[in-house]
């Protein structure tokens, strides 16, 4: 494997973070919206990464990490009684994402420190092939 390929995968790691950092945001901005109709009101969102392996063979890829997907969370929405609300339904509910903001909290923290360590990954490799070329001089 060539020394440049650390600066592909980690770049890799830097995109699939930044979409979770996408993800996590749009699920912070829509958390407090509502719904007078359950199948229409915000789904949280989570991306799927899959890990690409290198092989033997380097014509084969290179090892990387991609965004599979971005699902949407199952779980059926929150339901408040607010029969005031003008987005009410027929029996007075409305309907709140499910998303749950402590864990994406947690989830934005974790991102963002995994993509500051694919930063310093980048900037060790760097110091690293810049030492390396000091070396014949």
């Amino acid at each position: 494997m060539s020394s440049f390929k650390v600066f592909d995968i980690a770049g890799s790691g830097l995109s699939a973070q930044s979409v979770r950092l996408n993800t996590v945001a749009s699920n912070l901005a829509n958390a407090d919206s509502v719904g007078g109709d359950p199948n229409k009101v915000y789904k949280a969102r989570h991306p799927v990464f899959e890990a690409l392996r290198a092989t033997a063979n380097p014509k084969d890829g290179d090892a990387a990490v991609r965004v599979k997907g971005i699902m949407e969370n199952q779980a059926p929405p929150n339901s408040r009684y607010e029969p005031g609300n003008p987005l009410a339904d027929g029996q007075g509910y409305v309907y709140s994402p499910n998303v749950n903001v402590v864990e994406e909290m947690v989830d934005m923290i974790s991102a963002s420190r995994a993509y500051q360590n694919n930063v310093e990954v980048l900037n060790t490799s760097k110091e690293l092939l810049l030492a390396t070329l000091k070396l014949g001089q």
